[in-house]
């Protein structure tokens, strides 16, 4: 079994965490194996977790960004303890595939959500196929997103998409200021479902296509599936968990 290991980002608040973490661990003889603390916000630990993919590690993220969803709070007095206790929670991301204009293909995973954008001044025409089945002919808009249940809170609840349980087995397609039709709301699928979406125009409405954070230009397709091989494992306090969180944004929106 490896040994503990502990990323930060590099802010002052996120040093100072570490500072004061590694005296504790190092009084207490704290001791957990094949363990990583990420100490950020749920940018550097998405960064983190797809660096460590193929690791098999449980991670524990102490927030010190700004809402930090995937992230712990930072207890000073009850963080070895919290360690002890954490509940785990196995996701798995997305794989993106994309084919841009020069058919070249480049690939990665998504942890939140991919996201598909116009990439001019001209609004974006897709076409969104689930396996051979269509969903959508001829969507005319900023683009699309597909959203994980882990990511349902993100960047897909700022776009109205639908907050996806956990353990809801369910993947959401989520329009970008739709303007044809302007009443499609976008689709909830099976997490089991394979994603086509086709740039109808690439020469006169260039798209990208967004992995969390990596972007690839000049798309003409793109699928997106999930990728049951890889599994991140998330350790979250007793009274914090990813469940009660997403739960939490559920309650808010039904009562916003």
């Amino acid at each position: 079994m490896s040994k503990l290991q502990i990323i930060s980002d590099k802010n002052k608040k996120s040093s100072s965490i570490k500072n004061l973490l590694l005296k504790k661990i190092k009084t207490n003889h704290f001791k957990i194996e094949n363990l990583i603390i990420v100490i950020g916000g749920d940018g550097f630990m998405l960064q983190t977790l797809k660096k460590n993919k193929n690791s098999n590690k449980n991670f524990y993220g102490i927030n010190s960004g700004n809402y930090g969803f995937l992230m712990n709070k930072f207890s000073s007095k009850d963080i070895l303890k919290n360690l002890y206790k954490a509940n785990l929670v196995s996701i798995s991301p997305l794989e993106m595939i994309v084919k841009n204009k020069n058919n070249q293909t480049r690939r990665s995973i998504a942890i939140n959500e991919v996201s598909v954008l116009r990439q001019s001044r001209q609004a974006a025409s897709l076409s969104i196929k689930q396996g051979s089945k269509q969903i959508i002919k001829k969507l005319v808009s900023d683009g699309v997103l597909v959203s994980t249940p882990a990511g349902s809170t993100a960047y897909n609840l700022s776009v109205h998409g639908p907050i996806l349980s956990l353990h809801s087995k369910k993947l959401s397609i989520s329009p970008i200021s739709a303007f044809r039709p302007r009443r499609w709301k976008g689709k909830i699928v099976n997490d089991k479902t394979k994603i086509v979406i086709t740039n109808l125009n690439p020469t006169k409405r260039p798209i990208s296509a967004v992995a969390d954070n990596l972007e690839v230009r000049n798309a003409k397709s793109i699928t997106v599936k999930t990728n049951n091989k890889i599994k991140f494992n998330l350790l979250y306090d007793k009274n914090r968990s990813l469940q009660k969180k997403i739960k939490i944004e559920q309650i808010r929106r039904e009562t916003s």
